[in-house]
């Protein structure tokens, strides 16, 4: 598995992994940072540009506000979903910031990733397009 930076041309593969808008993965990669995992397919690992062929197994949006890095999307693979939530607490980590996830109820193989990675459950969070989400939160800055 290989984590890059997400591209304007890779709008069209987090959509089919988001069961989102293309438009709307399109503008989450210009508006926030975006990583994504692929498969690894024998490319060229110094090419400057990503494999066309190179099958998405998972993303991660996320930004910084009030203080909190917010993780504001995530899809994939359980495994890719947990190696590429290593990026934002990196991140975090390294600014001394907490990290808040909101993840669908009906994603449990998200719940799962996420608790792995040693988020905790805090109740519910706001709902999106009538679908209820969970809040999972993460403070190692103490």
């Amino acid at each position: 598995m290989k984590v890059r930076d997400a591209v304007d041309s890779d709008a069209e593969a987090l959509a089919a992994v988001a069961d989102a808008p293309e438009r709307a993965m399109r503008r989450l990669i210009q508006d926030r940072t975006v990583r994504i995992a692929t498969a690894e397919t024998g490319a060229d690992p110094n090419a400057d540009t990503p494999a066309a062929d190179d099958p998405v197994l998972g993303f991660v949006g996320f930004d910084v506000r009030d203080g909190v890095l917010h993780v504001t999307r995530l899809g994939g693979t359980e495994d890719a979903v947990q190696r590429l939530l290593e990026e934002p607490l990196r991140f975090a980590n390294t600014e001394q910031l907490p990290v808040e996830v909101l993840v669908l109820e009906s994603e449990e193989p998200l719940h799962t990733a996420v608790e792995h990675v040693g988020f905790e459950r805090v109740g519910h969070g706001p709902d999106f397009d009538g679908t209820r989400t969970v809040r999972y939160y993460l403070d190692e800055t103490n």
